[in-house]
């Protein structure tokens, strides 16, 4: 009779272990670091959560692409690339792809500095 109460104590505690960590991982505070980067190359390292708003134009050879910062959101406004797919992929959201232009190169991408382990080139 007591290898069964122990037993179901162990279990009550890995289930409340599990809720703990899972309640952890679900509202820990996230980073609104964002990064702008063109050919390989970060040009912008913003933190939305403090970065007032404002307009960036980023240019490739002879194209551009507006990124407009507003509300502590980021998105392409304008873009001079054909399709159009970096202004229809609208906000960047976390947890959701990046939003990227492939004509002009050019990717904007959530990221948290202290995760990262290596950098592929």
């Amino acid at each position: 009779m007591k290898s069964k109460k122990l037993w179901i104590t162990v279990c009550i505690v890995i289930f409340l272990i599990g809720i703990a960590g899972s309640l952890w991982v679900i509202f820990r505070p996230h980073g609104q670091t964002v990064r702008i980067v063109q050919n390989g190359k970060t040009l912008y390292t913003i933190d939305l959560d403090h970065s007032a708003d404002r307009t960036i134009e980023v240019e490739y050879q002879g194209s551009k692409n507006i990124i407009e910062i507003k509300n502590h959101r980021i998105y392409v406004k304008e873009a001079d690339c054909p399709d159009q797919t970096c202004v229809k992929m609208g906000e960047l959201k976390s947890g959701a792809a990046p939003i990227v232009c492939l004509p002009n190169k050019l990717i904007i991408e959530f990221t948290e500095d202290d995760d990262i382990d290596a950098e592929v080139k």
